[in-house]
């Protein structure tokens, strides 16, 4: 018999009933979620805050999108002067922004179809007209060096100006406001010529060092990123959550944490994991009892870790090729991402302590496993999926980063071609074809690209001018001696230091241009007091990451709490507490570098494996108040204690930590078996 006669033959009481069952406890049905989810996008990510287009118009924006990625490729291969290329990326990027980005996140021209004010145009215009000035005089302008000029000077301030701009529209005010106080900072120290002349026209300034790693290595991992979710491979990683943890206690948080982990090697953006994946864990959490604070907290937490997730990790990582030494090593992204492999299995592992003991706590289920995918089957039907990860991980050991990214994308489209029915196990898996990338999503895998390459690259623009001005004032060495002067020279006063100016900065600031900031001022005090490179520039990395869970300005838990309609102040604290190991691991990396295997052996990072995460579970004890029982306040403040003494390396501190944690939880199983005994 057909659906609808199905549907049809129902009484007024059952179908009302199956509509209250498809209700969560707070009212929504999946529809409405889904509903939300663009307005929540809008509201906390400004990559989602775009003009709208339609018809030829929309044919015409969808073009200069495809080719700005095409000429960012084109670039790779036919590289010309340093300045003029990258002037060039720049110019066009300035001028996609204005053609992408309104004013205002409201009003009525955001709204409007087919719609760009007059003043827009001539913004980008001017910002097109100053950057290929540059590029069409590069030559004479290198020849003549700070001789500029009345008219470079004067497209130079235009290009500056307009290049600020942008920034306001797509990444925010607060980066604008610290990037045009360190410019004034440079007016009273240099003239408008020479400014001018270090801020746009050299290889310092604004196409500096981050608008080179912009150009070589992100743009083409943004790329990847969006051919490889092209794929499907999101959803793909949910439903392996769902047949890893979904069954077990509090299961939906569990499939959040790892969903979330494994969504972030493909995007390295907070809020966008949030929303992503959130707008599928987050019902499936409240439903199982969880508050709606916890559950956006969660995925949150969870989804701000994927910055700092091999392999692709957040644009912050590609910088870090560029900015850290180490004595006697040639530094390469996949140096990096290999020592980032502990330290974010780590992060993950201390949120998945935390929601387990929030399940345990408050008796929470998880969702009926005959409900769930099996694993293998699972596994075996769609783990094809992973090969363009595979792929890319091979590649970037062996080759350059600019041919594992073009080659692993290559490796996802022919993917996504094995898009079919399959029968494994006498179960017929039927995949979504529309997940095969044909010719019209291949080109729009290339405009979802560029138009996710905008915010990131205005960004590392405006970096540029900080890094410019601290290096040619003085004004880093400045605020390195006032560091180290008031940490007294110990190393744990300025590293608590760091960890302050990085969340303060990153409260308004993007993980990128925060970590230029820092990575030009704060890691070199690191660095001075003996903390090796790597280990200085993860430190500045992390808390610059978890500044997007840290109120006030927590952007990755207000997309949270608003999917799932809890307080958005208490989401966030919610969020920093569930995320404390981001808080202790850049410690543990900084005090003992074994951590990001330097210098060490295999049986110190077995050390420091064991008690970083024996330490984030006393801490997890401490913060819940549970552990097979209810916990009083006494041997919270004991498991604490020991959880902080396993942060600092040392015989000493390990074995005071490892005993008081380890008598917190033999109190818990005493307690628990005479509450046993009782019932």
């Amino acid at each position: 018999m057909p659906i609808f006669e199905k549907s049809y033959k129902k009484t007024p009481r059952e179908i009302k009933a199956e509509e209250m069952a498809d209700k969560d406890q707070y009212g929504e049905t999946p529809d409405e979620i889904q509903k939300n989810v663009q307005a929540v996008m809008e509201k906390y990510d400004r990559e989602a805050n775009v003009r709208i287009y339609r018809g030829v118009t929309r044919r015409i924006v969808r073009l200069l999108f495809i080719f700005f990625s095409l000429y960012s490729v084109f670039l790779l291969f036919y590289p010309g002067e340093i300045r003029m290329e990258r002037a060039s990326f720049t110019g066009l990027l300035v001028f996609l922004t204005y053609l992408n980005f309104p004013a205002s996140k409201k009003g009525a021209a955001k709204k409007r179809v087919n719609f760009i004010p007059w003043y827009d145009m001539i913004l980008a215009a001017l910002g097109a007209v100053s950057y290929f000035y540059f590029v069409f005089h590069c030559r004479a302008i290198i020849a003549r060096g700070i001789l500029l000029t009345p008219l470079e000077v004067a497209l130079g301030v235009i290009g500056i100006l307009v290049t600020l701009e942008a920034c306001r529209r797509a990444v925010g005010l607060p980066i604008v406001a610290v990037a045009s106080a360190f410019i004034l900072y440079a007016m009273t120290q240099k003239s408008l010529r020479m400014n001018v002349y270090n801020l746009f026209y050299t290889a310092d300034g604004i196409i500096g060092t981050p608008i080179r790693a912009c150009l070589n290595f992100i743009v083409l991992f943004v790329i990847f990123g969006a051919f490889l979710e092209g794929t499907g491979i999101t959803q793909f990683f949910i439903e392996l959550a769902n047949s890893l943890a979904g069954a077990s206690s509090g299961g939906p948080a569990k499939v959040a944490v790892i969903s979330s982990a494994l969504c972030g090697m493909v995007s390295g953006s907070s809020v966008g994991n949030t929303v992503t994946t959130g707008s599928v864990t987050i019902p499936m959490m409240k439903k199982t009892g969880y508050k709606p604070e916890f559950a956006g907290a969660v995925e949150a937490a969870a989804s701000t870790g994927g910055q700092i997730m091999p392999p692709i990790m957040g644009a912050a990582a590609f910088l870090m090729v560029e900015y850290v030494t180490m004595p006697n090593v040639t530094v390469t992204y996949g140096y990096i991402a290999l020592r980032a492999v502990l330290p974010a299995v780590l992060y993950f592992a201390g949120i998945f302590i935390m929601v387990h003991l929030e399940a345990r706590k408050n008796h929470l289920t998880g969702i009926p496993r005959e409900q769930l995918p099996s694993f293998w089957p699972l596994f075996l039907h769609q783990g094809y999926l992973l090969l363009p990860l595979v792929a890319l991980v091979y590649l970037l050991t062996t080759r350059t980063m600019a041919f594992a990214a073009i080659a692993a994308t290559g490796v996802a489209v022919l993917v996504s071609m094995f898009r079919k029915e399959t029968r494994i196990f006498s179960i017929t898996y039927h995949e979504d074809t529309g997940y095969r990338i044909d010719v019209s999503k291949f080109f729009d895998a290339l405009e979802s690209g560029a138009r996710s390459t905008l915010t990131v690259g205005i960004a590392c623009a405006v970096a540029g001018i900080i890094a410019c001005v601290i290096t040619t004032t003085g004004i880093g060495s400045a605020l390195i001696t006032i560091i180290v002067g008031v940490s007294g020279g110990r190393l744990i006063v300025a590293l608590f230091l760091t960890m302050l100016t990085c969340i303060i900065l990153g409260m308004g600031v993007p993980t990128t241009a925060n970590y230029v900031i820092m990575a030009t001022t704060c890691a070199p005090v690191l660095i001075r007091m003996d903390v090796p490179g790597i280990a200085a520039h993860m430190f500045v990395f992390y808390f610059g990451i978890v500044a997007d869970i840290t109120p006030p300005v927590a952007l990755a838990a207000y997309a949270g709490s608003a999917i799932a309609g809890g307080s958005p102040m208490k989401t966030g604290f919610n969020a920093t507490r569930l995320a404390i190991a981001a808080f202790i691991i850049p410690y543990v990396m900084a005090l003992n570098p074994a951590m990001v295997f330097v210098d060490t052996t295999a049986l110190e990072v077995v050390e420091i494996v064991i008690t970083s995460l024996v330490g984030m579970y006393g801490l997890s004890m401490a913060l819940e108040g549970y552990c097979r029982s209810e916990l009083g306040w006494p041997i919270r403040l004991l498991a604490a204690a020991g959880g902080l003494c396993l942060i600092y390396p040392g015989l000493v501190s390990d074995a005071l930590g490892l005993g008081a944690v380890g008598v917190a939880v033999a109190v818990s199983l005493v307690q628990s078996r005479r509450e046993i005994a009782r019932a």
